[in-house]
């Protein structure tokens, strides 16, 4: 008998970082690459999600260290920050969440927000324009 298959859930905060994509990709002159990122989570990263839940690594295999996070993971409900996940698909960071089923839920897989990688980076240049050409 074939393993369950979990829902998948797209929460408004990863709808929101999806808009915030196409921006960032539209501004840099590649439109393309949205369209290519839903098409690759329709017919690849969320039918892996259903059949594989914990196809990411555990979130908190490697702790966050900044005091802002680690409030964000002590507010969260009880069990709730070891079911995190972290999976990379491509160019693309997604947090997301697992839930098991219960006897009131379904087995489900929440997809908490998504990052390209060039938006994780500084932009050196803006925040630091007198940058020292030498350093001692």
């Amino acid at each position: 008998m074939a393993d369950p298959l979990y829902r998948v859930e797209l929460t408004a905060s990863f709808l929101e970082r999806l808009d915030a994509i196409e921006a960032f990709l539209v501004e840099a002159q590649a439109s393309f690459a949205f369209d290519d990122l839903l098409a690759e989570l329709r017919a690849t990263a969320i039918p892996n999600f259903r059949r594989f839940p914990r196809i990411g690594r555990r979130y908190l295999a490697n702790p966050p260290q900044s005091a802002e996070a680690l409030a964000l993971l002590t507010a969260m409900p009880a069990g709730a920050p070891h079911a995190l996940r972290e999976y990379l698909h491509g160019d693309y960071l997604m947090l997301y969440l697992v839930k098991d089923a219960s006897p009131k839920t379904e087995a489900t897989v929440v997809l908490l927000t998504i990052w390209h990688h060039r938006q994780l980076s500084f932009d050196f240049a803006r925040l630091w324009p007198s940058a020292p050409s030498t350093y001692d």
